[in-house]
């Protein structure tokens, strides 16, 4: 026989449940999002800094060369930036999914 206070409390519980996902999910993304305008900064000092040293270069020779060091360090960052967001996706989706595996662990049959 169900009792109202466990149909209480069972909702109480998955109340709490649903907004710690939904903190995780906003925190998760907002960290995501930190992240890409961080990278979209650095990438525009970036091309600043180049535009203002190749504006003030004088011989074919030296633009070659600031363009092969920008491209070098641009690369560079977007590799190491990319790895970091999807480090951060990934956690995310770890973050998102651990609520469902306590769930399926509590109705899955148990190995014995």
């Amino acid at each position: 026989m169900f009792k109202v206070e466990d149909f209480q409390n069972y909702g109480k519980e998955q109340f709490e449940n649903a907004v710690a996902s939904a903190t995780t999910v906003q925190n998760g993304l907002s960290a995501i999002a930190t992240a890409y305008g961080d990278y979209s900064k650095k990438s525009y000092e970036d091309t600043k800094s180049f535009v203002e040293k190749l504006s003030g270069v004088k011989s074919l020779d030296k633009a070659l060369e600031a363009q092969s060091e920008y491209a070098k360090t641009a690369y560079e960052t977007f590799v190491a930036d990319s790895q970091k967001i999807a480090g951060l996706y990934g956690d995310l989706a770890k973050q998102v999914f651990k609520p469902l595996e306590s769930m399926v662990a509590k109705y899955a049959p148990q190995a014995q």
